[in-house]
C-alpha cells in the first residue's frame, strides 16, 4: 500500500482538478512533511500525446514525496503507455480515478465515476497500470453512481476489483455521484454522506485498506475517523481553503512528530523563492496569479484577511514578480499573525463524528454466490 520510505498515508490531500498543482503541493510540503500529496487527475491521453513535453505535467521537486499520481482513462492501451512514461518520474503510488463526476470526464470522457458501473474493466485497468509500474496502484471511487447506490453494489465493485486486480487500497468518497443534472461542486454537497457504507467496507473486507474521504474538515474529525478504524483520511477543500490550520497540525496531531515551529512569514519567504524560480517558466505561464493562488486561504479567519485579499486582487493587475506582490499585500497582515507558529491545539471540529457508527452499519455483504447458498 505504501512505500517503505515514508510514514503511512494516515492523512492525504485529495486530488483536485485545477487546485492540487505543483504550486499548491510546494506550499503544502512547506507546512507538512508527512501528509501524502496527490496530483491533479491526469488523463492517460494527455500523458501519451504530450510525450515530448512530459516535465510540464509530471515533474515535481524531490521534497514533494510522498506523492501519488492520479490517472484517469478508459483506454487500456493508453493507460499502459501513460503509466510506463510516468513511472520514470518515481511517484510513490499511482491512483486510478473512478470517482470524478465531472461531465467532461464521466460524460464525454466515459471515465471517472462512470467506471464504477463496470468493475470488470476497472480490474483490467488496474492490472494494466500495475504491469507498467513498480509502485502500488490504488483506486479512488464513490459509494455509488445514480441509482446504483446500494451497499451491496458498492461491495460488488470492491470485491470484483480487488479479487481480479492487484488493487488493495481504496479511497472512498462517502457520497454517490449523480452524473446528470448537477455540477461537480453540487456533487460534493447534494448527495448525502453515508459514512456507514465506508465502515461497512472496513468490516466486510478486513484484508483490504480503506481511506475515507468526503466532508471531513478538521483535525478532530480526522482523528475521530482513524479511531473508528479508517486506515487513512483524505481531506480536500478544507486543506486548500485553510492550509495553515489543517496542514499545520498534521505532523504533530496525526503523526506524533515534534512541532517544526515554522511561522507563516518563513513559509512565505521560502515560497517566494520558489515562485520567482518558476515564474513564466513556460512562456506566458505560470503567472503571478497562478503561483499565488494556493496562498489565498493562508490567512483564513485571521485579522487582516479581508484587506489582504482586496490588496491581492489589485496586485494581480500590476505586479510582475512574486516579491513585489508580497511587498504590496503583506502590509495587511499583522506581524503577530506572520510570526506566530501554528497553535499547539488544533481548532476543534464537530466532535466524535463516528462515535455511533456501529449502530448505522448496513447488513454484512454477501457475494452473489453466497446469496445462492443461503437462499
Amino acid at each position: 500500500m505504501v512505500s517503505s520510505n515514508y510514514l503511512p498515508p494516515w492523512f492525504s490531500v485529495a486530488p483536485m482538478m485545477d487546485w492540487t498543482d505543483h504550486h499548491y503541493r510546494t506550499l503544502a510540503r512547506l507546512i507538512s512533511k508527512h501528509a501524502w500529496l496527490y496530483t491533479e487527475m491526469l488523463a492517460a491521453e494527455t500523458i501519451v500525446y504530450q510525450k515530448g513535453n512530459l516535465d510540464r505535467f509530471l515533474a515535481y521537486t524531490p521534497d514533494q514525496h510522498p506523492i501519488v499520481l492520479q490517472i484517469g482513462g478508459s483506454n487500456l492501451e493508453n493507460l499502459a503507455k501513460a503509466t510506463e512514461l510516468a513511472d520514470a518520474y518515481g511517484y510513490d503510488e499511482i491512483n486510478f480515478n473512478c470517482g470524478c463526476p465531472s461531465p467532461r470526464v464521466a460524460g464525454r470522457g466515459c471515465f471517472g465515476a462512470r467506471l464504477m458501473l463496470d468493475p470488470k474493466f476497472v480490474a483490467e485497468a488496474v492490472s494494466v497500470i500495475a504491469a507498467n509500474t513498480s509502485v502500488p496502484v490504488s483506486v479512488k471511487c464513490r459509494i455509488g453512481v445514480d441509482d446504483h447506490d446500494s451497499y451491496n453494489e458498492l461491495c460488488d465493485f470492491v470485491y470484483k476489483v480487488s479479487s481480479q486486480s492487484p488493487a488493495k487500497h481504496f479511497i472512498v468518497h462517502s457520497r454517490k455521484a449523480l452524473l446528470n443534472g448537477i455540477s461537480p461542486a453540487e456533487n460534493r454537497s447534494i448527495p448525502p454522506l453515508k459514512y456507514e457504507y465506508f465502515y461497512g467496507l472496513l468490516r466486510d473486507f478486513p484484508d483490504l485498506k480503506f481511506t475515507i474521504n468526503g466532508g471531513i474538515a478538521s483535525i478532530d474529525e480526522i482523528n475521530s475517523a482513524r479511531k473508528a478504524g479508517a486506515h487513512g483520511v483524505m481531506v480536500g477543500r478544507a486543506a486548500y481553503s485553510n492550509p495553515w490550520q489543517i496542514l499545520g497540525h498534521v505532523d504533530t496531531a496525526i503523526y506524533g512528530a515534534p512541532s517544526s515551529g515554522i511561522t507563516r512569514r518563513q513559509v512565505i519567504e521560502k515560497y517566494q523563492a520558489y515562485g520567482e524560480s518558476v515564474l513564466l517558466q513556460y512562456g506566458f505561464r505560470p503567472t503571478v496569479r497562478d503561483i499565488v493562488k494556493p496562498l489565498l486561504g493562508f490567512f483564513h479567519s485571521e485579522p487582516g484577511n479581508g484587506l489582504w485579499k482586496r490588496k491581492a486582487d489589485a496586485a494581480f493587475q500590476t505586479c510582475k514578480s512574486i516579491k513585489s506582490f508580497f511587498d504590496e499585500t503583506l502590509v495587511a497582515i499583522p506581524d503577530s499573525v506572520l510570526d506566530s507558529p501554528v497553535a499547539v491545539e488544533p481548532p476543534s471540529g464537530r466532535g466524535d463524528l463516528f462515535a455511533n457508527i456501529d449502530s448505522l452499519l448496513p447488513p454484512p455483504y454477501r457475494t452473489r454466490e453466497e446469496d445462492a447458498i443461503f437462499a
